[in-house]
């Protein structure tokens, strides 16, 4: 699993992270069928959640989310957040599996990381299961095949919506990212769906997995599952 480094949006000057429920919730489900997990991030060490995605945060926006609840305060887990390996830095042979979280953070970093790119397509053509969900799917735009063409292109897939980034900008007041998941999907030839505002969505195409937003981590996690059939 590939988590965002913490970072500054440069759109609104915030500190941001990946969402928690993004990361929680897909390995509460591979933990419950006994997976081994590793949590990455592009750039190696302590990484942090997005604050309206910490249950605990004063703005109670994520409080009713118990699994990311559970996860920050049992410290074996929580501890995992405070050194992750460097994606280049591992082996990925030794892996069935990829999952690619979102939340603020990716919309400033996945999208030009060519590590994370690189191992996005080993993934994809060694036919394992290739998962991004919400705007971690900024990082699936310009991913590249070995045959040159983009990965998305004729692919039916999902990520953070445009009636979704239009709830974001009112609720805040201004643009929130610098640029629109659904839009940059269209260009690069994808055939982009989405399952109405704040839905929890998951598209499976062979064996690329996308889930539309925060709400779809735990699809996300059981489409992970069943393509591994184990």
């Amino acid at each position: 699993m590939v988590v965002a480094n913490p970072t500054t949006a440069t759109t609104t000057g915030w500190p941001v992270g990946f969402w928690a429920s993004e990361l929680t919730h897909p390995y509460y489900a591979f933990r419950r069928v006994r997976y081994d997990v590793v949590i990455a991030s592009p750039d190696g060490g302590k990484v942090e959640i997005d604050q309206l995605s910490d249950p605990r945060d004063t703005s109670k926006w994520s409080a009713e989310d118990l699994i990311s609840m559970g996860f920050l305060n049992t410290p074996e887990l929580a501890a995992l957040l405070e050194d992750t390996p460097k994606l280049a830095d591992l082996r990925l042979a030794d892996f069935d599996a990829l999952v690619v979280c979102g939340g603020l953070a990716p919309m400033f970093q996945f999208r030009q990381n060519e590590d994370l790119k690189r191992t996005i397509a080993t993934f994809y053509e060694a036919e394992k299961p290739t998962a991004v969900l919400c705007h971690g799917v900024s990082a699936l735009i310009d991913v590249r095949l070995s045959d040159g063409s983009y990965l998305v292109q004729g692919k039916t897939v999902t990520g953070f919506a445009n009636v979704e980034e239009d709830f974001s900008d009112r609720a805040v007041g201004q643009k929130v990212m610098p640029f629109r998941i659904e839009d940059e999907l269209r260009r690069r030839g994808a055939n982009y769906v989405q399952g109405g505002l704040f839905k929890a969505f998951v598209v499976r195409d062979g064996r690329l997995i996308t889930g539309q937003q925060q709400y779809s981590g735990a699809k996300v996690g059981d489409a992970v599952i069943a393509a591994l059939g184990v």
